[in-house]
């Protein structure tokens, strides 16, 4: 079982239609399980998981 590492919620906000009809949304985040180099699996975002290549590469 990975570890959930992010502090992140996902987004609430609402639809409107044309007629300005309104409907509750949430934009969910876009969680992936990511194993580190000790070999521990945690679930990050993508972006963090992006970030986290950005920084061991350099």
């Amino acid at each position: 079982m990975a570890v959930k590492a992010t502090a992140k919620k996902p987004l609430k906000g609402r639809d409107r239609s044309h007629a300005l009809n309104t409907s509750n949304r949430a934009r969910k985040l876009n969680l992936q399980v990511y194993r580190l180099e000790d070999g521990t699996k945690v679930r990050l975002t993508a972006r963090e998981i992006r970030t986290l290549r950005r920084q061991t590469a350099a």
